[in-house]
């Protein structure tokens, strides 16, 4: 079973660990070569494959495979007798580590992941299409009286809809012209399998 490593931001770790977040977008990297017949695939193609059951030119693999989640750590403590590490998370923790420091998620090796998540779906569209359950799958998050979270730095207004919210996050990722310019995006559907340490 292929098993790979994939980073999430502390909000959606813990809307993840709440049983929110149920699906991931990331943008298509092309070209994307057919590793059968060595060409090009477009948006399209790839999506029409998708959905006929072939992912063999898959980047995040097909459903059954596995992803541990990658997230911003530290080695909070040692232990004396046989040197391994106990793992804390910035997701989660109640302060700083003791050093201080955290390390980054791209540095988290796979022993320190504590959550496994299985694909139950792959497949690839474009950005804007993202309905309104999709984006409540993202983890986007709700407040009292049916409002939304507006996800940019420095706006203090609320969204009326779970898309509206999702919009916000993914700009305060990819960048403000991220949503305008529409790109294909691959849409990964998971549950989760529980705690991997």
């Amino acid at each position: 079973m292929l098993e790979r490593g994939m980073i999430f931001n502390g909000e959606m770790v813990r809307a993840i660990l709440n049983g929110r977040k149920t699906q991931t977008r990331r943008p298509v990297k092309f070209p994307i070569l057919d590793r059968n017949l060595g060409c090009e695939l477009a948006g399209n193609e790839l999506a029409g494959e998708l959905a006929a059951g072939n992912y063999l030119n898959s980047a995040f693999g097909k459903p059954g495979h596995r992803i541990w989640v990658r997230e911003t750590w530290t080695p909070e403590s040692i232990d004396a007798e046989d040197g391994s590490y106990s793992p804390d998370y910035r997701a989660t923790a109640n302060g700083q580590p003791l050093d201080g420091r955290w390390t980054p998620a791209i540095h988290m090796p796979r022993w320190a992941s504590r959550i496994l998540l299985e694909i139950t779906d792959v497949r690839v569209e474009r950005l804007n299409a993202i309905s309104e359950e999709d984006a409540t799958a993202e983890g986007v998050a709700q407040f009292r009286g049916g409002f939304w979270k507006h996800y940019q730095p420095g706006w203090t207004q609320h969204q009326l809809s779970a898309r509206g919210s999702f919009v916000t996050l993914w700009k305060s990722i990819y960048g403000e012209e991220s949503w305008n310019s529409n790109p294909w995006v691959w849409v990964i559907e998971f549950k989760r399998c529980g705690s991997t340490n």
